[in-house]
C-alpha cells in the first residue's frame, strides 16, 4: 500500500532530523502532532542538499546537486518519489502550498557552496536569503496552515529568525568553514586577522535580527509558538556563549550547548510560554 511507503518516508525524514540536530528535534517534538511530519520533511530535504555540498568529498558534488534539484521538482510534479526524503517533502509542499520559488532560491544558495567563495555584501545577503530565510518561510507556510494574511504578517520576522540562526551557525562553525571548507561568509572580514571589533559588529547585527524575530514568534499560532520559541532560546543561549569568547577562540573551537542545559531550557521555556513569552 502507498500509505505504508508514505509512512516510511516520513520516518526517514524524522530520522535524518534526529541524527543531525538534537536542538531542532527537541523543538519539533513540541509542535502540534498534525504539523510535525511536514517540518521533518522540510528539514530532511534541506539537510540532504546541505550534506551534498558539505560532506560528499571525492564525489561530483555539482552533478549530485543538479540531480537532486531535478528529482525534487519531478517529485513535486508527479506527487510521488521513490526517494523517501523527496516523497515526504513533496507531500508537505502540496499540503501547505509551499511555493516553488522558495525551493529554487534555496537550491541556488546550495550551488553557491560548491566552490570556495569569499562573500561580498551582496552575495552574503543572497546566501542568507536562500540558505536560511526561505527555509523559515517554508516552515511558516506549515505553521500558518493556509492563512495567507497571517503568513504575510509574520513573513519578515520568520526571515529574520532564519537569518539569525544561520549567522550564529557561521560563528559557531567558523573553524571548519574557514580552515576545512575554505569558506568566508561574513563580508568585509579578514579571517587571517579576525578581531574582537569585527566579531562585535557581527554580534550586534545578530542581536537586531533576534529582537525582530521575537515579535513574530509571539504572534505565531499556539500550535507552533512554543516549539519555535524553544528553538529561539536554544540559539540565543548558544549565541550568548559565543559572545563570551574571543575572536581568536571561535576560530579554533566549536561551541556547543550541553544536553542537560538544553533540557533546562525546555522547562524554562515552557514556563515562559505559559506566561505569554514574557
Amino acid at each position: 500500500m502507498k500509505s505504508v511507503f508514505d509512512d516510511v518516508s516520513n520516518r526517514v525524514s524524522k530520522l535524518i532530523t534526529r541524527s543531525y540536530s538534537t536542538s531542532f528535534s527537541m523543538g519539533i517534538y513540541f509542535i502540534d502532532g498534525h504539523l510535525r511530519s511536514a517540518i521533518y520533511a522540510i528539514y530532511g530535504f534541506v539537510r540532504v542538499a546541505d550534506e551534498i555540498v558539505d560532506s560528499f568529498d571525492g564525489y561530483d558534488k555539482k552533478k549530485l546537486l543538479a540531480k537532486y534539484r531535478e528529482q525534487t521538482f519531478e517529485a513535486i510534479d508527479d506527487r510521488v518519489s521513490t526517494n523517501p526524503v523527496l516523497n515526504s517533502f513533496q507531500k508537505a509542499v502540496h499540503q501547505y502550498q509551499i511555493s516553488h520559488e522558495l525551493i529554487e532560491i534555496f537550491l541556488r544558495s546550495m550551488e553557491m557552496d560548491l566552490g570556495k567563495v569569499t562573500y561580498t555584501s551582496e552575495r552574503f545577503e543572497e546566501y542568507i536569503l536562500g540558505s536560511a530565510e526561505v527555509v523559515g518561510l517554508m516552515c511558516l507556510h506549515v505553521f500558518t496552515e493556509g492563512d495567507a494574511e497571517r503568513y504575510n504578517q509574520l513573513k519578515p520576522a520568520a526571515m529574520k529568525l532564519g537569518a539569525a540562526f544561520q549567522k550564529v551557525n557561521f560563528l559557531r562553525d567558523m573553524k571548519d568553514d574557514y580552515h576545512v571548507l575554505g569558506r568566508v561568509y561574513f563580508p568585509r572580514v579578514n579571517f587571517s586577522d579576525f578581531n574582537n571589533d569585527e566579531k562585535k559588529e557581527i554580534e550586534e547585527e545578530i542581536d537586531r535580527d533576534f529582537d525582530l524575530a521575537l515579535e513574530g514568534i509571539r504572534a505565531l499560532p499556539p500550535s507552533s509558538r512554543y516549539a519555535v520559541y524553544l528553538a529561539y532560546r536554544n540559539y540565543r543561549t548558544l549565541f550568548n556563549k559565543i559572545r563570551k569568547m574571543s575572536a581568536r577562540q571561535i576560530l579554533h573551537q566549536r561551541v556547543r550547548i550541553s544536553n542537560p542545559r538544553k533540557l533546562g531550557l525546555v522547562i524554562n521555556t515552557l514556563v515562559q510560554n505559559k506566561m505569554n513569552l514574557g
